[in-house]
């Protein structure tokens, strides 16, 4: 976009770093090579992930825009910048869980694999030193990170998401297993922000289950870069 300007770095996250620019309206999101898992205790570095995960959620925010449901994507700008809308990002991850792995699984003694009736919605406290602590409802409205209205959006625009998305990466064959989405403020008004990537998705080869996302570096599967990539070739194919 003509005119914007790179200003002071604002945050710099496990994934990503956060710009400033000359429209106090917009900031860049820069996608980093960096990788982490279990709350920071796991550490190393993805090939060109940084670049996978802005390419991929660059045509997940798109996607979304298409189908109403607002966020802060405007353009990409390089292979690893995004311009997005300047948020306030609450504090508050939301997950929304379809098949049992991970946490969930390991936390309520479940086979990795057994998918829910329903799709179940659960919210975690932002914080990697308290290590992102399950919360409900009422810990947001009690606490003030957000208001009853504002948890309806996000409860409704998760819900949403989850239909969409869920039928986008099977026509992909792609399973959505599990996401992780951020939301925050903009004008005050409620909107997805963040990321949609293997970083922030569990996503199984819907013929395979072959597992193409996070869990292969969590758990030392190996071909982790040529998973991600396999990911985006079948986003942009």
């Amino acid at each position: 976009m003509n005119n914007i300007e790179k200003g002071e770095m604002l945050y710099e996250g496990k994934a990503k770093k956060v710009y400033r620019t000359n429209d106090r309206d917009k900031f860049i999101v820069e996608y980093k090579d960096d990788a982490t898992a279990f709350n920071g205790e796991k550490k190393g570095t993805i090939s060109n992930k940084g670049i996978v995960n802005n390419k991929m959620s660059a045509v997940i925010f798109q996607l979304l825009q298409d189908m109403e449901i607002e966020n802060h994507y405007i353009e990409v700008l390089s292979d690893r910048e995004m311009l997005v809308k300047s948020v306030e990002i609450l504090p508050v991850e939301v997950i929304v869980r379809n098949i049992a792995a991970g946490s969930m699984a390991k936390r309520l003694g479940l086979q990795e694999g057994r998918k829910m009736k329903t799709p179940i919605l659960e919210f975690c406290y932002k914080s990697d030193e308290l290590g992102d602590p399950l919360i409900n409802e009422y810990h947001i409205e009690a606490l003030e990170w957000a208001t009853k209205e504002e948890i309806k959006t996000i409860k409704d625009y998760t819900f949403r998401i989850n239909e969409i998305l869920s039928v986008y990466f099977l026509e992909k064959n792609l399973t959505l297993v599990d996401f992780k989405l951020e939301f925050g403020l903009h004008n005050g008004r409620v909107i997805l922000a963040d990321e949609v990537s293997p970083d922030t998705c569990r996503l199984w080869d819907a013929t395979t289950g072959e597992k193409l996302d996070k869990d292969r570096f969590r758990r030392d599967l190996g071909n982790v870069e040529e998973s991600y990539q396999e990911v985006l070739r079948r986003i942009k194919g």
